[in-house]
């Protein structure tokens, strides 16, 4: 059939004009009618995936968007907007490779280089992400998407001053925009203002026209308004309904996942209990050391005091450290894509360890660590699900294990805000995050009774309220002299290049405000508490905690263990 080219580009032009309008509904009504008579153009399902995506179906978003990329390739905006949805459904690399295409096409577009950036911010790449909204600004400095991408950045370092501007010129150009938003209330939490931030989040939850990605962030920085002004009931609810509008953001990728991140720990822990002891220490031994002249794992459990732990050891001359980088991939998709696969890591040939082993360094050299003739830490909470892999591929590494009274834990892994994963998806609801902490901790014990390994437990109620004392003996355990420079660990978290929910609070210095936190929430976690009362008992009661403090040896560990257990 025959088309009127007139008509057709009258009818993209309203459409368009309504998109400008931000009235997403008339536009996606104008966009149905021109699809229903045949006219098929990129704007058009640009702007229904629009709809889709307020709407919270990401998957028909998308669905719609590559049809646009497949009609037009060379289209920018389409092309920008499915990196944008799979940035919302946590594809990041995915997203990073259509903003790649776009910066090679034409890199002086300066929306190109605000996506990349957040793109990068999304995959922990923090400098490069950075760089990408400097470089967007540098050729449009009044690119809101930048500007608040900076501004976000600085509100995570606790860079307050820096954030509120960045975020008041991105307001300037765009009044309202809800990134900037958020931003200036972190700003406002971080400077101890709540009940401003409460105003500011209250009036942007009113707007209809919120992404899930702003809402749930909202809801949340809302919520910790709520709870520095000491109204926990309002405050849980608001958690909840920042958690609820991620569950089901996520639900199409992680709910039905087979294995489940829980799934699997729980299989772990089968798998480990029907294990001997003796088979995994007469494992053939694996071969030399690596380029480090020291090897430190950081481990145990997210919101233990993991980051807290690395950032001391940083100040050391000889350390040198990564954090939170998936560095042992390459071994677990190799040995760890199920719980039985560890049978024939046992006996793994030596090529094959010193294969990964390599594999391993290489990843650490990519992100930028030098580690050759250093103390090399490398911390990832949940890589105590790997203690496996790294007793077969690094038998003479020394464990720090991060401990914290799990109620805490619990609690602050429900009320944080973390980058989407399979493992953040089971935190979302107080049962999950207590249900995967009591898995994830008996993988742990299981392990300490297995492993030929030497372990290390830091409470971290200890390190905040005993710091001398307790860091004095975590160096003893690393064979590293205490440096007075190590205390003074609050203006070199400024300038980390990895962020986390912890870094704000870092930045201020030491402190014990979340130090029996969970009290004031008692009420509301009353259901879990017989999840995690073992725990309790492993972690806080007096006499075990004092046992476990004072030796490093698997050994004590596991006596101690024995008190308690896991509840399933």
């Amino acid at each position: 059939m025959n088309r009127d080219c007139e008509t057709d580009r009258e009818r993209l032009l309203a459409i368009q004009r309504s998109a400008e309008n931000r009235d997403v509904a008339r536009a996606a009504q104008l966009a149905e009618a021109a699809l229903a008579e045949g006219l098929e153009h990129p704007l058009i399902f640009n702007v229904l995936a629009l709809r889709e995506e307020l709407a919270g179906d990401l998957g028909e978003a998308e669905r719609l968007l590559r049809r646009a990329v497949t009609l037009a390739p060379a289209d920018k905006p389409a092309r920008n907007a499915l990196g944008l949805c799979l940035l919302r459904l946590a594809r990041y690399e995915e997203a990073l490779e259509q903003f790649d295409v776009l910066a090679a096409a034409d890199p002086a577009q300066p929306f190109v280089h605000a996506s990349r950036g957040n793109a990068l911010f999304s995959l922990a790449r923090v400098q490069e992400a950075e760089a990408a909204f400097l470089r967007a600004v540098e050729l449009d400095p009044q690119q809101a998407v930048a500007l608040a991408g900076l501004a976000r950045i600085a509100s995570y370092r606790g860079a307050y001053a820096q954030a509120r501007a960045w975020a008041r010129r991105a307001l300037e150009r765009v009044p309202g925009y809800p990134d900037a938003q958020l931003s200036l209330a972190a700003v406002e939490l971080g400077e101890r203002q709540p009940d401003a931030a409460e105003a500011r989040l209250r009036s942007l939850l009113a707007q209809a026209a919120l992404s899930a990605e702003q809402h749930g962030l909202a809801s949340g920085l809302l919520a910790d308004a709520l709870d520095a002004q000491g109204r926990t009931s309002e405050a849980f609810a608001a958690y909840t309904d920042s958690n609820e509008v991620q569950r089901r953001a996520f639900a199409s990728r992680f709910a039905s996942a087979d294995p489940t991140a829980r799934q699997y720990a729980d299989q772990l822990v089968e798998y480990l209990q029907g294990t001997e002891s003796a088979r995994w220490r007469a494992a053939p031994p694996s071969s030399g050391p690596g380029p480090a002249a020291g090897h430190v794992f950081v481990l145990g459990f997210l919101r233990s005091g993991t980051s807290l732990l690395e950032v001391i050891l940083e100040g050391h001359p000889q350390v040198v450290s990564l954090e939170e980088s998936e560095s042992l991939i390459d071994s677990v998709q190799q040995f760890m894509q199920q719980p039985q696969d560890l049978e024939r890591l046992l006996y793994a040939p030596p090529a094959t360890l010193d294969a990964l082993r390599s594999a391993y360094w290489r990843r650490v050299a990519h992100a930028g660590v030098e580690v050759t003739g250093t103390v090399f830490v490398d911390k990832n909470p949940l890589n105590t699900l790997k203690l496996p892999l790294i007793a077969r591929l690094f038998p003479q590494a020394k464990i720090l294990v991060a401990c914290r009274d799990p109620r805490d834990v619990v609690l602050s892994c429900f009320r944080h805000r973390f980058r989407m994963s399979a493992p953040i998806y089971e935190m979302l609801t107080l049962e999950g995050a207590a249900r995967y902490y009591d898995a994830v901790m008996r993988v742990f014990m299981e392990c300490t009774r297995l492993l030929p390994l030497e372990f290390c437990l830091v409470r971290h109620e200890e390190v905040v309220t005993s710091f001398a004392r307790e860091m004095h003996r975590v160096c003893e355990f690393l064979d590293l002299r205490w440096e007075v420079g190590m205390s003074d660990f609050a203006p070199r978290t400024h300038a980390r290049a990895a962020l986390t929910p912890s870094t704000a609070q870092l930045a201020q210095g030491l402190n014990a405000q979340g130090v029996g936190r969970w009290r004031r929430y008692r009420e509301q976690l009353e259901p879990v508490l017989p999840i995690v009362a073992p725990w309790v008992r492993q972690f806080c009661g007096e006499a075990i905690g004092a046992g476990l403090r004072r030796s490093g040896s698997e050994a004590a560990i596991h006596r101690a263990s024995r008190s308690g257990g896991g509840a399933s």
